[in-house]
């Protein structure tokens, strides 16, 4: 089995690099951090393994990394693990950057990265792609308007791509995680209910990409948290929301 993970260098894609990897898969992991790419490779089981440092953003770069690393043998699984969590507020208007970087980041960078290995998916007639959204994407929370509205269109980007593959054997699957336990969510400052551990995460979700489910929230409890979020009116949504803690602000 060969693997293509974006955000590879710590959190949900490292984690998931574990995860394969004791598996018995070669990895070709995408990550801006080189020095800390090429530590934990070489700690990884197995080897083959292929570090490419690169920003998700600058699509040429991700297009050529994964050129070379289809030019190794065909890809059974890509990932899109690169993401940014930071407050925002529309009314600073140097948040305005943060949101296009976020937006970048979390949706634009997703395209980018399924982009080159689709058409060698669809020759084989079978493939994974593996987009994160987030429980974040139900409702939109106070302050962090760049996040949510990033993680929703990741789920309906998926769910139009998962249509348009539907009848080529490559399977498109929607992880939406609840509260991990990553650098991206160690200075929360609010409760997160049903925090896992980025271990656990990683096999529940290897599994659900194992199966081609369609969509997935994990831990399964923050799957009935989101049914029910959908279901509350919006005033009183709006009013317990509203006293909800919010992440800090990048700048």
């Amino acid at each position: 089995m060969r693997v293509f993970i974006t955000g590879a260098s710590s959190g949900i894609g490292a984690a998931l690099a574990l995860s394969y990897a004791q598996q018995g898969a070669q990895l070709g992991l995408l990550g801006r951090r080189t020095q800390a790419l090429r530590d934990m490779a070489a700690a990884l089981p197995g080897d083959g393994h292929v570090v490419y440092s690169a920003d998700v953003r600058d699509r040429p770069a991700l297009h050529a990394a994964a050129a070379d690393f289809l030019a190794g043998g065909p890809v059974d699984v890509v990932i899109a693990s690169a993401g940014i969590s930071v407050g925002t507020l529309t009314e600073e208007l140097d948040d305005y950057r943060v949101f296009e970087a976020v937006i970048a980041t979390n949706l634009t960078a997703t395209v980018a990265t399924f982009e080159p290995f689709i058409a060698a998916m669809k020759l084989r007639g079978q493939g994974r792609l593996v987009g994160v959204a987030s429980v974040a994407a139900v409702r939109g929370l106070p302050g962090a308007g760049a996040y949510s509205a990033s993680k929703a269109a990741v789920r309906a980007y998926c769910e139009s791509l998962r249509v348009e593959l539907s009848q080529t054997g490559v399977k498109v699957v929607t992880i939406a995680p609840g509260f991990i336990q990553t650098p991206m969510t160690a200075n929360n400052p609010y409760k997160m209910p049903f925090l896992m551990p980025v271990e656990q995460f990683a096999v529940k979700a290897k599994q659900a990409i194992t199966r081609g489910v369609s969509y997935t929230v994990i831990p399964w409890q923050m799957g009935w948290v989101a049914r029910l979020l959908r279901l509350v009116p919006d005033r009183l949504y709006d009013y317990f929301a509203v006293r909800r803690e919010r992440k800090p602000r990048q700048s």
